[in-house]
C-alpha cells in the first residue's frame, strides 16, 4: 500500500539546458485545466488503489513555483482536499522551489496549505555558471528568497551540481561555503548528466560542451562530501546530507523500493507492484479519459529483488540482509552471492551483520555496483545457501 504522493507540474518559466524531465514553457499553457486534470487524476487513482496513511507529499516539477498566486492556492487546497485527510501526524511536505518565482505571498500559501518542507534549486553560487547553464537566477535573489523562506520554514533543502561547464574545484568550494551562509538543513549535490535531446547534449555533439574531465569530477565530489560532513551535514545517500532527522523521508521511499503515487503529466507510480509511466503530453493528458496512464509494467520477482539492491545501495547505510529476506522470501545471497563477492573482492561493497553498504572507495564507482545487479537474481535450490545472511 502506497504511503507517498508525487505531484507534477511541468511548467517553467524558462528551460534548463541540462533538463530532461517532463516540462513545457508556461506562457500560454493550459494550467487552470491542467490542474483540473490533475485533481481528476487524484480522485480516481484514490478510489482504485486506497490507502489509509499518507507519510510524505511531494510537489516537483518543472517548477511548482512558476505557478501564479491563485494557481498556487489551487494546487494547495486540491491537496488539501483530498490528500491532507489521509496524512499521518509528521507528515513530510515538500515543495521545489526556484529562488527567483517564490513570491511572499507564494511561500504564505505553501505555509497556510501544510507545507513543511521546501527544496531550492540553487545548482551554484556562481553567477556566470547559473547563466551557462541556463538558470534565470542569480546568487543574491538564492539569499533573499531562502532567508524569506526560512521566516516562514525550518525545513529548507538546496540542489548543488558539480561537473558544470567550465567550472573548478575552487569554484565549488566557494559554492560550499556561501551554502553555509544560509539557514539551511539539508543539500543534495550531484554531477551533471548529459540526457539525450538537452540543449547541452547537443552541444556536446558539436564539439562546444567544455565539461571538466572525469579526474575533476571526482575530486569535486569528494570534495563536496568531505565538506559537508566536516560541517555537520551528514551523508546519508550518494548525494544527499541533512543535519540529524532531516533527511528526505520521501526520497527515501524511492530507495527503498516501496510503492508511491505519481500524479499528473509524465509521472511515474509504483502500485501494487506494477510500475506505471503516465502520458507525457499535456494537451493529451488534460483529455485522457479515466485515469491517464501510458504504459504498465508488472514486476517478476527477481526484476523486484534486483531494484532492491541496486536502489537501496545508493543509502549509505545500504540495504538490509533481514528486510530483503522478509520481502522476498529467501536470502540476499542466495540470490545474489556471487556478485556480492565480486564487488566485495573489489573493494566496492561491504558487509556488516545486518547490511551491505558501499564502501567509501565504492562511492565514486557507485554506477558501477548498481550495474552488477542487472539480469544477476539467481535463486538457489540449496536450503543451506538460501539460509545465510
Amino acid at each position: 500500500m502506497a504511503k507517498a504522493v508525487y505531484l507534477h507540474i511541468p511548467f517553467c518559466e524558462h528551460i534548463c539546458y541540462y533538463c530532461d524531465f517532463n516540462k513545457v514553457f508556461l506562457k500560454n499553457q493550459p494550467v487552470d485545466d491542467y490542474l483540473d486534470a490533475l485533481e481528476r487524476e487524484i480522485k480516481l487513482s484514490l478510489e482504485q488503489y486506497p490507502t489509509d496513511t499518507i507519510e510524505t507529499i511531494f510537489i516537483g516539477g518543472g517548477t511548482p513555483t512558476a505557478l501564479n498566486e491563485a494557481q498556487m492556492k489551487r494546487l494547495m487546497d486540491m491537496v488539501e482536499r483530498h490528500l491532507l485527510p489521509l496524512a499521518s501526524p509528521n507528515l513530510e511536505y515538500s515543495v521545489e522551489a526556484n529562488p527567483n518565482f517564490v513570491s511572499a505571498e507564494k511561500l504564505d500559501t505553501m505555509k497556510q496549505g501544510g507545507v513543511n518542507r521546501v527544496s531550492f534549486g540553487v545548482q551554484t553560487f556562481d553567477d556566470g555558471g547559473l547563466e551557462r547553464i541556463g538558470r534565470t537566477h542569480r546568487a543574491d535573489d538564492v539569499f533573499a528568497t531562502v532567508t524569506e523562506a526560512a521566516k516562514r520554514f525550518d525545513n529548507i533543502s538546496i540542489d548543488l551540481m558539480f561537473g558544470l561547464p567550465e567550472q573548478t574545484l575552487e569554484q565549488i568550494e566557494r559554492d560550499l561555503d556561501l551554502a553555509f551562509k544560509l539557514p539551511i538543513q539539508h543539500v543534495s549535490s550531484y554531477s551533471l548528466i548529459l540526457e539525450p535531446h538537452t540543449v547541452f547534449a547537443i552541444q556536446e555533439r558539436k564539439g562546444k560542451l567544455r565539461l571538466p574531465g572525469e579526474d575533476i569530477e571526482v575530486a569535486m565530489y569528494l570534495k563536496v562530501m568531505e565538506t559537508l560532513e566536516r560541517r555537520g551535514l551528514k551523508q546519508y545517500e550518494i548525494s544527499n546530507y541533512s543535519l540529524e532527522g532531516r533527511e528526505s523521508r520521501h526520497n527515501q521511499v524511492y530507495w527503498r523500493n516501496e510503492e508511491y503515487y505519481g500524479f499528473g503529466a509524465g509521472a511515474h507510480s509504483y502500485l501494487n507492484g506494477e510500475r506505471r509511466a503516465n502520458i507525457a503530453p499535456i494537451p493529451h493528458y488534460i483529455k485522457a479519459e479515466g485515469l491517464p496512464v501510458r504504459n504498465t509494467t508488472t514486476l517478476e520477482t527477481f526484476e523486484k529483488m534486483e531494484e532492491e539492491l541496486f536502489l537501496g545501495l545508493r543509502m549509505r547505510q545500504g540495504v538490509s540482509f533481514a528486510t530483503f529476506e522478509s520481502k522476498y522470501g529467501v536470502s540476499m545471497r542466495s540470490v545474489f552471492g556471487h556478485v556480492l563477492s565480486e564487488l566485495e573482492a573489489k573493494r566496492l561493497i561491504e558487509t556488516t551483520e545486518t547490511h551491505v553498504r558501499l564502501t567509501e572507495s565504492g562511492l565514486p564507482l557507485a554506477n558501477e555496483a548498481f550495474a552488477a545487479f542487472i539480469g544477476e537474481a539467481r535463486v538457489s535450490d540449496s536450503p543451506e545457501q538460501a539460509s545465510m545472511s
